[in-house]
């Protein structure tokens, strides 16, 4: 297990993580292949998503041990409501046009799927690995969205990049707070590798897969990525309570019980304006 006064560290990140390298070189392996494959909307969504979390990481780690509050809060709240507007506007109509039943079965799949994924992360975060709760739970949604964009690309290549982006607008919040508990724990920064370049890795091998063109198949694909991405959105929304992890941030200030309420009004916010800045993109697009 590493420490902090590791004597070999990256700016203050911790040992690198062997797990994480592995990770970015196969996905560095699997980007040629993709681009081979004239699978560019994909590649770009897998490497945004690698940019925004190894780029907000080094912030978070900086950060641990002061009081973030308002960060995280806005950070959660605006990526939060990108993507349950994204997957209401761009997903469920799809999966609801294409076979209501089947379409609604696959959402009710997808939501479902997504919490056990969110339970197993917890438990392997029990495990004597360098990963926290977060760090494997992000690892655990990372694999499994990536898989399902792959797909949902695969399906129809004419989707745009702004449901792809907005699905993976999470990343650089998501990474900047799981930094901040890795190096409040004493733990490498740099495991974080992993689920940064956990979508490129599953959405890749996916998008290569060529479904067949059947409406219950497609609906089932839908409604199964609506029921998993409005999982993720909805755990990544902001809960100002005691206990929770903005809970736990804010608690370091002096009147804690003041500072809940007022992050309260900052969370409504910033998931109102997540979906707004959606629902601009979407209209910027469409004119």
């Amino acid at each position: 297990m590493e420490t902090r006064n590791s004597s070999v560290s990256v700016a203050g990140l911790g040992r690198p993580s062997l797990v994480g390298v592995a990770a970015v070189a196969v996905l560095a392996g699997l980007t040629w292949l993709a681009l081979a494959s004239g699978l560019w909307k994909v590649t770009v969504i897998a490497w945004v998503a690698f940019a925004a979390m190894a780029g907000f990481a080094p912030f978070g780690a900086r950060a641990a041990g002061t009081n973030d509050a308002y960060r995280l809060v806005w950070g959660y709240g605006l990526a939060a409501g990108a993507m349950i507007t994204s997957a209401a506007v761009f997903l469920l109509p799809q999966a609801i046009g294409l076979d209501p039943r089947v379409g609604g079965f696959g959402v009710a799949a997808g939501l479902l799927v997504g919490y056990g994924a969110h339970t197993v992360g917890h438990r392997l975060s029990h495990l004597d690995t360098p990963f926290d709760d977060t760090a494997a739970q992000l690892s655990a949604h990372a694999l499994s969205a990536g898989a399902i964009i792959g797909l949902v690309y695969a399906t129809m290549p004419d989707l745009g990049l702004l449901l792809g982006l907005a699905i993976v607008s999470h990343k650089g919040p998501a990474g900047y707070a799981a930094a901040r508990r890795l190096r409040s724990a004493g733990k490498p920064v740099t495991v974080l590798l992993l689920p940064a370049a956990g979508v490129g890795l599953t959405a890749i091998p996916a998008a290569l897969v060529n479904p067949p063109a059947v409406p219950v198949v497609q609906g089932a694909i839908f409604g199964f990525a609506a029921g998993v991405f409005l999982h993720v959105a909805m755990d990544f929304l902001p809960r100002c309570e005691q206990g929770s992890e903005v809970g736990d941030v804010a608690a370091l200030s002096d009147d804690a019980h003041a500072m809940l309420d007022r992050l309260r009004s900052h969370a409504v916010l910033s998931t109102l304006l997540g979906g707004i800045a959606v629902f601009l993109a979407w209209v910027t697009i469409s004119v």
